[in-house]
């Protein structure tokens, strides 16, 4: 389990990472609920490249979710936290002094553009970085990305592409489910892969 009380997150309560060991049967149902939020790590193979240009046409320009593009270099595990987080907001209380969500208020009606440019020169960064890549799709071996139930959708969040991807509905009781369904989708376009991870965010 990864809290997100830990240092400068400064999230108070019992808001934490969890692994998540299957996308299927037990292993699926025995990820503490509520669970608000998934992040999947994965491979960034000449598949899933194809897959995304096919995609490119389906990004939506929503403007109640929050998203944020990665700009700078070793920073996509920070910004699925960050895409994590900052669409839950409402769920989470923070320490007086968490740089988390000092970068959060900060950045909250600015642009996507502008909020990497803010991310660049920001602690936010240092404090919130787990596991990481490069923009450059040339030299990435893995990459992060983020999953999240906002008003009943659900969103992918893919800081690589010009804006979140819609999933179509989904609710508190499904969430789960209906994201390690996509994430199973990554999968499957990559058989015989098997650098893959996924991680939910929890309250347990």
């Amino acid at each position: 389990m990864f809290p997100l009380e830990s240092g400068e997150l400064g999230v108070v309560g019992s808001w934490r990472f969890v692994d998540v060991l299957g996308l299927e049967g037990e292993a699926l149902s025995s990820v503490p609920t509520p669970c608000c939020a998934m992040m999947l790590l994965f491979p960034l193979t000449q598949q899933h490249e194809s897959f995304r240009q096919q995609q490119a046409n389906k990004v939506t320009g929503d403007s109640e979710i929050y998203f944020l593009k990665q700009t700078v270099v070793n920073s996509c595990g920070t910004i699925a936290l960050l895409h994590t987080v900052a669409n839950n907001k409402s769920k989470m209380v923070f320490d007086s002094d968490s740089a988390l969500n000092k970068f959060l208020d900060e950045t909250a009606d600015m642009a996507s553009d502008d909020r990497a440019k803010h991310l660049e020169k920001n602690q936010a960064h240092d404090v919130a970085a787990q596991g990481q890549c490069r923009p450059e799709a040339d030299n990435v071996n893995l990459h992060f990305i983020a999953f999240v139930n906002l008003n009943g959708q659900l969103y992918e969040l893919d800081e690589r592409m010009d804006g979140p991807v819609k999933h179509g509905a989904t609710k508190d009781e499904s969430f789960i489910t209906d994201a390690a369904s996509v994430c199973r989708e990554f999968m499957d376009r990559d058989q015989g892969e098997v650098r893959f991870s996924v991680m939910a965010l929890c309250r347990s």
